[in-house]
């Protein structure tokens, strides 16, 4: 497969990573916000089935892309961009897997609330700040990914 082959699936990859993980977060806080049992219902249901068709592949295309076009390139495993990209990506993913968790959680929490007409338990707002806490390193993790990978400094 050539490089560009290559670097064009990873762009689309991280592209779909990251998009559905800020769109995903951005719904679901906002959403949650609004206190409507309902509508958080349908939110979470919606995040969760986009975590497992978009989230789910690309955590798996990204490094494997990634370390395709290492070797095809040339670059050495022990650049301290790619070092450091593959840390961070790793902290990403070690958030991501709980958070997935969480996210099934509060799925099915809102909805055993809309059904029943009642409000969210507090197991859903303990879960909802874990989810939170976990996704802001997370962020940050691959906001710090795209640069190193675009600037790839020395």
């Amino acid at each position: 497969m050539s490089y560009v082959v290559l670097k064009w699936l990873h762009i689309m990859s991280s592209t779909f990573l990251f998009g559905t993980g800020v769109g995903s977060a951005f719904y679901l806080l906002f959403t949650t916000m609004s206190r409507d049992v309902r509508a958080i219902a349908v939110v979470a249901r919606i995040v969760v089935l986009a975590d497992w068709l978009f989230t789910s592949t690309t955590v798996i295309i990204q490094p494997l892309t990634g370390y395709l076009m290492m070797r095809t390139a040339g670059f050495p495993m022990s650049s301290r961009w790619i070092m450091w990209s593959v840390i961070l990506y790793v902290i990403a993913v070690a958030c991501w897997l709980p958070v997935l968790w969480l996210q099934m959680q509060l799925k099915q929490l809102s909805s055993v609330a809309a059904d029943s007409g009642t409000p969210l338990p507090d197991a859903y707002w303990r879960y909802f700040r874990y989810w939170v806490l976990l996704g802001v390193p997370a962020f940050f993790a691959f906001v710090t990914i795209f640069y190193l990978m675009v600037a790839k400094p020395s």
